[in-house]
């Protein structure tokens, strides 16, 4: 006698893509049986016996997917529900998660995606549900419609459940701490303390004070205890920003941590147990600088249970708008004003800009626009000048050659010798220390210390310079 083919429901009240994804599965020899609307589902269940497998949209007529999903869980708590949604923000694929979905489909999806999961869904449909309920918030930080941002959505809704260490990795301003931010808002951590710490902007000598905290009287100046930032995120979370930049010393202490959830504050000697879930960033290779002898290897399988990685905004340009748009709008809130508009030109001058200061870059620019643009409409005029900090910096996947650059110096010099000038020396240098300063700048997020070490200069060098040009300016 053969195995009755495993039966699998479609909900979606557009009636196409209920065809197109029932047909599939039926194809790939499943029993299936479709429905407009969560009260079509209740209806069934209430005549016949549950399926194997149910997918389900999200936005419908009458009770939402949702809310379906949380009905069947509480009746039918083995079934496996996959939720499908156009709409793929933190929110909407944590909330799937939260509520037991076994998987999250971002529509339009392949549908031969849709079968393979199913055939792995099936081959194991015994497993049970992730554990559900948590507090909910609000998840509009990250922004993006993109496959990389629709898949690091997905990753977020299932990191956000689980109790493991996270390393978030990606160039500087691509939106580190919103992920982590966004990791604690949607896990069972949410109603206690979300700590972040950058550790390059904290001074060497000081840093393991502000980790661990001290006691009156453990160094010069140390006139009270101090609680540090490991018992200020007890029962939270702690983001360690930058972690490439913790020093030596500080990797072992901060390892023992990670290990034992217990320390002693400087100067201590009560035993300080802690409950902190730790989630660190960094812009660097930290497997390089393993290799170098400047990163523990150790410490680094300890935060890298598991891997984000951020993509570069000029990996998803398609993300542009919608990111300038959401950031004009908080910019005319601020400065209670009229929201900016990008006209189509300017938007697509933005598209095809390189943004080596990623999304914090764009940011910043939207709020230069919602405070100089004079019109509602930005134009391209109004760009100009607003990019130049970073024009010279070459997109990744098109890089610029020497040769290009000698060429345009050396035709920048013939016009002004032609012109008449006469320290045409003076101005190339200031010219030169402007572009290096505000490229270095911008990959560094604003940090001088960093932008100075980059650029192989010293920091009272680079200030100078920077306080040179802003009384020239």
């Amino acid at each position: 006698m053969s195995t009755p083919a495993p039966r699998i429901w479609v909900v979606d009240d557009d009636r196409s893509v209920r065809f197109v994804l029932a047909t599939a599965l039926s194809e790939a020899g499943y029993d299936v049986s479709g429905f407009d609307s969560a009260q079509a589902v209740r209806d069934a269940l209430a005549k016949r016996p549950p399926p194997d497998m149910l997918f389900t949209d999200v936005r419908m007529p009458g009770d939402s997917g949702l809310q379906l999903l949380d009905g069947l869980k509480q009746q039918h708590p083995q079934l496996p529900v996959v939720v499908m949604s156009a709409y793929t923000d933190v929110a909407s694929t944590a909330g799937a998660f939260r509520g037991g979905a076994h998987e999250f489909l971002s529509k339009p999806f392949d549908l031969d995606e849709a079968v393979a999961l199913a055939a792995r869904v099936l081959g194991d449909h015994d497993t049970a549900p992730a554990d559900a309920p948590q507090p909910t918030g609000d998840s509009d930080a990250l922004v993006g419609d993109t496959a990389e941002m629709r898949q690091l959505f997905r990753a977020i809704g299932r990191l956000a459940q689980a109790p493991v260490s996270v390393l978030v990795t990606g160039e500087t301003g691509t939106g580190k701490e919103l992920v982590a931010r966004a990791l604690h808002r949607e896990s069972p951590r949410a109603r206690q303390p979300f700590v972040a710490l950058n550790t390059a902007a904290i001074p060497a000598e000081l840093l393991e004070s502000e980790l661990f905290g001290h006691e009156a009287g453990a160094f010069t100046g140390a006139s009270r205890r101090y609680i540090g930032r490991f018992e200020q995120a007890d029962g939270g979370t702690l983001f360690l920003d930058e972690i490439g930049d913790m020093p030596a010393s500080l990797q072992t202490r901060l390892l023992r941590v990670l290990a034992e959830d217990e320390f002693f504050r400087v100067g201590g000697r009560e035993l300080i147990r802690v409950d902190v879930r730790v989630i660190a960033a960094t812009h660097q290779d930290l497997e390089r600088l393993v290799a170098e002898g400047r990163f523990r290897a150790d410490l680094l399988h300890r935060l890298d249970v598991v891997r984000l990685k951020l993509p570069p905004l000029r990996d998803r340009r398609d993300d542009v708008g919608q990111l300038a748009e959401r950031f004009l709008q908080a910019a005319a809130e601020k400065l209670d004003a009229p929201p900016k508009r990008l006209g189509r030109a300017a938007l697509q001058r933005l598209r095809e800009h390189a943004w080596p200061g990623n999304v914090r870059e764009l940011q910043n620019l939207c709020w230069r626009l919602a405070a100089l643009a004079p019109a509602d409409l930005v134009t391209p005029q109004d760009l100009d000048g607003l990019l130049s900090a970073s024009a010279s910096v070459p997109d990744a996947a098109e890089p610029v050659a020497a040769g290009d650059w000698d060429d345009a110096l050396r035709a920048w010099a013939d016009t002004r010798l032609r012109a008449g000038d006469d320290d045409i020396h003076a101005q190339a240098r200031e010219r030169l220390d402007r572009a290096l300063l505000e490229t270095a700048l911008v990959h560094t997020g604003g940090r001088r210390a960093e932008a100075a070490t980059r650029l192989g200069v010293g920091r009272n060098t680079l200030t100078r310079k920077l306080g040179a040009r802003r009384r020239r300016s």
